[in-house]
């Protein structure tokens, strides 16, 4: 008999990438930086540093049962997330908003199959992530 996670690692990799599908659309609405967007951008880093995190787990998981060629296709699928959340991370911390345009392009192709035909993720997701990216980097 098998269980099946339902609060799998692959589940909120896929529920992360839609956070951020909307996150880039609505920003893109946006017309400047204010303390909203502020707190979308910092959130883009926290969601693709949360999904960096899970792809290692995930993929230290399937080495354990010895797919070793299934965690490497794994960890080559999202060698991305790591790189631009740092990117993002930094551009947020230095207030560098000149810089997020082409930033936002290199992460535009990872979630242009996800169909954001309706947004569902409320403010309060993304509320405050701004501060908490600062408290995340002065206390690593």
């Amino acid at each position: 008999m098998s269980v099946i996670n339902t609060d799998s690692t692959g589940k909120q990799r896929n529920a992360l990438l839609r956070t951020i599908a909307e996150l880039l659309r609505r920003l893109g609405q946006k017309p400047d930086i204010d303390d909203d967007a502020k707190d979308m951008i910092a959130h883009l880093a926290l969601c693709l540093r949360d999904i960096d995190i899970g792809i290692d787990s995930s993929a230290t998981a399937w080495e354990k049962r010895d797919y070793w060629m299934k965690a490497d296709e794994l960890r080559m699928r999202y060698v991305w997330t790591g790189a631009l959340a740092a990117q993002i991370q930094q551009i947020a911390l230095e207030e560098r908003w000149d810089d997020l345009p082409a930033v936002m392009i290199k992460l535009m192709p990872h979630v242009s199959d996800i169909d954001v035909a309706k947004l569902t993720r409320k403010e309060s997701v993304w509320r405050g992530s701004y501060s908490r990216l600062v408290q995340d980097s002065l206390h690593p």
